[in-house]
């Protein structure tokens, strides 16, 4: 899918942005990238952005503290969080603030496409963003499913005590049955 829109694409990792940049420009999409708070806000004042890719982590920077000025400078901005670290309490905290939707790296040029464009509708019909016990339970299944199923390994992953994670998995199942 092509897209003749203009994007901001922010994080400190400068070859990334570049690759990313030469991908989406393949795609139709005309990217500027910026390596800082400073250089995303300066970029956004002097020019308008349709879609915006933040990282979380830009050189010691947040990217959750950055998130409000931006929709604050463009209210109608979209914007697509973008980590290496993904945690439920970070993805939450991004949509809390207003991020359309959150997506762990590494992440090809049509994933990046896809969160957006998946979202790409009226804002009644868009869907509610999953509840912090869902963002649980999907983080759960992803640590279980690396640990082959055993559930020790998957409690000592998570921090979190065997009997705990067993009775959350014995819950959700009742739940889902």
């Amino acid at each position: 899918m092509t897209t003749n829109k203009t994007w901001l694409l922010i994080d400190d990792d400068t070859a990334f942005l570049e690759v990313l940049q030469r991908a989406l420009k393949r795609q139709g999409v005309d990217a500027t990238i910026a390596t800082s708070q400073a250089e995303a806000l300066g970029t956004l004042s002097s020019r308008s952005f349709s879609r915006c890719v933040l990282d979380l982590n830009l050189g010691g920077e947040s990217g959750l503290q950055l998130l409000p000025e931006l929709l604050h400078r463009q209210p109608d901005l979209d914007i697509l969080v973008l980590t290496g670290y993904g945690s439920i309490a970070t993805a939450v905290e991004a949509m809390r603030r207003g991020a359309i939707n959150y997506l762990c790296k590494p992440v090809t040029v049509s994933q990046l496409i896809s969160g957006f464009d998946a979202l790409a509708i009226t804002p009644e019909l868009r869907p509610e963003p999953p509840s912090v016990e869902e963002m649980e339970w999907e983080h759960i299944q992803r640590v279980l499913n690396e640990h082959e199923g055993n559930v020790s390994a998957t409690a000592r992953a998570l921090n979190m005590h065997r009997r705990t994670l067993q009775r959350k998995l014995q819950k959700h199942s009742r739940w889902r049955n």
